[in-house]
């Protein structure tokens, strides 16, 4: 229709979807982190960049993004996917075996941190109550950038990666609280402190026991009759519901979006839908995580930098270094390796996105002044664009020799050398066995969600995805499986299964059963290492039964079988004209 105009917000949408594919992919060649990449995007296209330069240049206007609000909803929820794939990373087990570093570390590095802000921002004049604020929103780390670069860097796992996440998951079951806090120092209570806890944390407890109760009862059926469909889309609609709903129920109880989607992950970690969920969400994180990052990137107010740089720079270096030095200090206390606890204390050391709603509050209910917040706000900023160039440093120092680390639980992909079957029918469960019984541990793929919840209920390692996909079958560890065994039905998704392994690994043993000699010819053209055709090996084994039983020595028997086989692999194998191809393997089949 003429004259329709663009839907609110599409300008600033088209902007970050071109950063996203053209501005980071152009750093990333550079070699500089995708997140830091955004935050730089953020800033050239903000109000503060391209922005002021409009009214002089008002084609520049085109360029940059001036209502960054409306994009920062949906920005938030890369954070919220983020703790969602963290959540399935782990288990309730496993993080009970974290308590340690979530309790402890975590509760001294909080309490710590905000004293030390404190105490000096009261000895300058700030008051009291303010200056509790200040410091407990600058002790908060960022989530949303240090886990992606972790991550990003393959250290999310290791001793430092563990021991950030644990004091980060502190610090996001501590959001509830600290808002309380805030609302207890600026407004009386008729009722008294204890009945205004009660009514502040009393809808958090329950919407945590909410979301576990609900999940435990509800996620795996839900998934298993979405499954059924063998539709992506319903997949993909699930996978949604269930990582938002869990967030708004988490908000309405007064607590972080992001954690209730943690809950949620940590729910669905133990089933078998756990990597095809990743595969799922793996796109939606990573879009929405930069859109965070840009939002981050177009809030620096460069105009206050510059108007105040010493103020700026002593308030946001003068954090990292206090909170690095005491973040350190507990590291020891816990006895992590020197190497460990410096890094860490350079990751926690920034603060992170926590601090400007509690700032921004402390703001509006009069315990900070605006300038303060505002300044406040602008170094949090600047923080947080260090993380990137700190995670780097700190890496190098934890790779000094050191004493012997923390015994570290095995993550999800821990490396293991597994075999990995595709395909969990009856001949799928045959070759389970018998790699089981020579001691090989394996994984066991399938798109039948009926076979994969009775399979996993009898204790087989069996799970739930779509084995074409190479994203899938990096979850499954491809990049360190032993070998690659395929006994699909069809065959079209057994060659795409050979292609995508073949593409990711040109070191991997595949084998794959196919249906006659014509598939498998196909299948080695495309790389599997092994085919083995039922027509032929069905022949094979009916003459070795019948010669044996009619007298001929098995030994014999067994070595012209063998020798059969073989001739028919070298046949399979020759690169011949198609039609030579098949006349001959016809001929072959006659003889034998």
């Amino acid at each position: 229709m003429a004259g329709q105009a663009l839907p609110e917000g599409t300008r600033e949408l088209l902007l970050f979807l071109g950063t996203a594919g053209i501005a980071v992919p152009l750093f990333s060649r550079l070699r500089v982190s995708p997140v830091l990449g955004f935050l730089i995007a953020g800033v050239a296209l903000g109000p503060f960049g391209l922005g002021a330069l409009a009214s002089a240049v008002p084609a520049l206007s085109l360029l940059a993004i001036t209502e960054a609000h409306r994009l920062e909803g949906i920005g938030e929820l890369g954070v919220v996917f983020l703790l969602f794939m963290v959540g399935l990373e782990l288990s309730f087990e496993r993080l009970s075996r974290l308590r340690r570093l979530v309790f402890g570390f975590g509760a001294l590095q909080l309490a710590g941190s905000a004293a030390l802000v404190a105490l000096p921002a009261a000895l300058l004049g700030l008051p009291p109550a303010g200056a509790i604020v200040l410091g407990l929103a600058l002790a908060l780390s960022s989530t949303a950038v240090t886990v992606p670069v972790l991550a990003e860097r393959k250290h999310l796992n290791s001793t430092a990666g563990r021991t950030v996440f644990s004091v980060l998951l502190f610090q996001d079951l501590a959001v509830a609280p600290l808002l309380f806090t805030i609302t207890a120092l600026s407004t009386p209570r008729g009722g008294g402190l204890g009945v205004e806890l009660l009514v502040t944390l009393g809808p958090a407890v329950l919407a945590l026991g909410f979301i576990v109760l609900l999940g435990r009862l509800v996620l795996r059926p839900l998934f298993h009759v979405v499954a059924a469909t063998r539709s992506t889309e319903f997949f993909m609609a699930a996978c949604l519901l269930v990582v938002i709903g869990t967030g708004a129920v988490a908000v309405a109880g007064g607590l972080s979006m992001s954690l209730g989607a943690f809950l949620a992950g940590l729910l669905l970690a133990e089933t078998e839908f756990r990597r095809e969920i990743e595969v799922t969400i793996e796109p939606f994180k990573g879009l929405l995580l930069g859109l965070f990052f840009v939002t981050i990137g177009v809030g620096l107010d460069l105009g206050a930098v510059l108007a105040r740089p010493d103020l700026v720079l002593l308030l946001g270096l003068g954090v990292v270094a206090v909170k690095a030095l005491l973040v350190y200090a507990a590291g020891r206390l816990f006895r992590l390796p020197r190497g460990v606890s410096a890094e860490v204390a350079l990751l926690l050391g920034p603060s992170g996105e926590f601090a400007f709603v509690l700032v921004g509050q402390a703001a509006a209910a009069g315990l900070l002044p605006a300038s303060l917040a505002h300044i406040t706000t602008v170094s949090v900023t600047l923080t947080m664009m260090l993380i990137p160039a700190l995670a780097r440093f700190g890496e190098r120092l934890g790779r000094r020799p050191a004493a012997p680390q923390l015994p570290a639980e095995p993550p999800p992909e821990d490396g293991e050398a597994r075999v990995i079957i595709v395909g969990y029918g009856r001949v799928g469960r045959l070759v389970g066995e018998m790699v089981a019984l020579h001691g090989l541990p394996f994984i066991a793929v399938d798109g039948d969600a009926r076979l994969v919840r009775r399979e996993r209920d009898a204790g087989v390692p069996v799970y739930y995805g779509d084995a074409t996909r190479h994203d899938f079958l990096a979850r499954c560890g491809l990049d360190t499986a032993r070998g690659l065994v395929l006994t699909l039905n069809d065959p079209r998704v057994a060659e795409e299964v050979v292609t995508a392994a073949r593409a990711a690994r040109a070191d991997l043993t595949i084998v794959a059963r196919a249906r006659d000699a014509e598939q498998a010819r196909r299948l080695y053209d495309l790389g599997a290492t092994d085919a083995v055709p039922e027509t032929i090996e069905a022949s094979l084994q009916l003459s070795e039964a019948a010669l044996v039983d009619m007298g001929v020595p098995a030994g014999l028997v067994i070595a012209s079988v063998h020798e059969k086989r073989d001739a028919f692999r070298k046949l399979l194998n020759e690169k011949q004209p198609d039609g030579r191809e098949r006349r001959a393997i016809r001929r072959a089949v006659r003889r034998g």
